[in-house]
């Protein structure tokens, strides 16, 4: 009785060391992610790496003014919202503008709200200086984010990033080819 007990015990913890995931070893991506702090789009404080420290979220970036590839990222990553809905997978979702002058609490929920954002796990987040969002883009996710010369417009990432608490884990498209089920697929690996 007692040697099956073991047995058992034996199995039951090589079953959960089998389901732990090698982050390294699947994801194409380890980076960092710095300290920010920013307020969302009710104006409320937050503190990047504390306030998602161990969860999984999926960050982009964005500006209200874009000319270009904002408003369809925007519209993909509330399509993702629903279907993260649907499979009830609890991530949160992070937009950082890239032109926080401009892009105040309210004018970012606007934004949002022209989306039919759910801010329960989405938010949009600003209240930083502009070379702050800059050093954070390049240093942390080693990506653009630039105002362009004599231009209301900027150059950013056009990337969806799979985070779990600061660390970068994998990089998706999010402009036309929003591979939505790898997504999906992905954080139910983290959870």
């Amino acid at each position: 009785m007692k040697k099956s007990l073991i047995m058992i015990i034996a199995v039951l913890a090589l079953i959960g060391c089998s389901q732990s995931i090698n982050l390294e070893e699947h994801f194409s991506l380890n980076g960092t992610v710095e300290s920010l702090k920013a307020v969302n789009q009710d104006g409320e404080a937050v503190e990047l790496i504390e306030d998602y420290k161990d969860q999984v979220w999926l960050s982009t970036f964005i500006f209200t003014n874009c000319d270009t590839v904002c408003s369809p990222m925007t519209a993909h990553i509330a399509t993702l919202q629903k279907r993260l809905q649907d499979e009830k997978l609890d991530a949160k979702l992070v937009s950082f503008t890239i032109d926080p002058e401009y892009d105040s609490p309210e004018v970012l929920k606007a934004f949002g709200d022209q989306f039919g954002a759910d801010y329960k796990n989405w938010s949009f987040l600003t209240g930083y200086s502009q070379p702050e969002i800059e050093y954070f883009t390049n240093k942390s996710y080693i990506a653009p984010a630039a105002k362009l010369e004599g231009s209301n417009q900027f150059v950013h990432s056009t990337s969806i990033y799979l985070m779990k608490g600061n660390k970068i884990l994998e990089q998706y498209d999010a402009v036309s080819e929003v591979p939505y089920e790898k997504i999906i697929k992905d954080i139910k690996l983290l959870k």
